[in-house]
């Protein structure tokens, strides 16, 4: 499966349905009857508002929106302020795999929940900042094969793709029997260059 498929809204993407299953702290808006068993805090029949739960994204979605919503959806932890911070000050550093399996994913479904646009931003940054960190593993993917469980379910994907890549290309250098010999352009390029240092030094 393609990275691209992973994402939605692709609706046979089996990473696409793992990610809708996230809980989010939701809060209840209006009274709904006969369904005070999703608490378990309470024995009340109805849901009161004001109630606090979890719920999936895919549910918490769909009745959070429409001409009466039921429910408010509230930023996850990983992605308020306080973790914004974390990541702005060295995303490198972080462990991504403990603030969320699927963070990046998950960010682009709860990035709407957030009017400052603040989540957008620090997923673009913590992916950018990261990139090196996922080249660097696929050329040397021995010297710390813990590395790989900070990595989210998105980069671990990444990972993969980039080893079994740099893998076929290493078999393909040793197997190849045709010699390997710099590009046309190169080699005109450094005669351009041994000339001008003759005529330099000719002056």
């Amino acid at each position: 499966m393609s990275l691209s498929q992973s994402y939605k809204p692709n609706y046979f993407s089996i990473e696409d349905i793992l990610v809708t299953q996230e809980r989010v702290p939701c809060k209840f808006l209006i009274n709904v009857p006969k369904l005070g068993k999703l608490n378990p805090a309470t024995e009340d029949l109805d849901i009161k508002p004001g109630t606090i739960l979890e719920l999936p994204m895919w549910l918490a979605e769909p009745i959070s929106s429409g001409r009466q919503p039921l429910i408010s959806i509230d930023l996850p932890r990983s992605y308020k302020e306080t973790h914004r911070e974390i990541l702005k000050a060295d995303a490198v550093a972080v462990d991504l795999h403990k603030f969320g399996i699927n963070f990046y994913e998950l960010g682009l479904y709860v990035k709407h929940l957030d009017p400052t646009g603040e989540v957008l931003k620090v997923l673009l940054h913590t992916f950018q900042s990261r990139f090196r960190l996922l080249m660097d593993l696929t050329e040397n993917v021995g010297s710390d094969p813990t590395v790989q469980n900070r990595l989210d379910m998105l980069e671990r994907m990444l990972f993969k793709s980039g080893h079994a890549a740099r893998m076929r290309l290493d078999t393909w250098l040793r197997k190849s029997d045709l010699p390997m010999e710099a590009a046309a352009m190169v080699v005109n390029h450094k005669k351009r260059k041994r000339i001008d240092l003759e005529d330099l030094f000719k002056k």
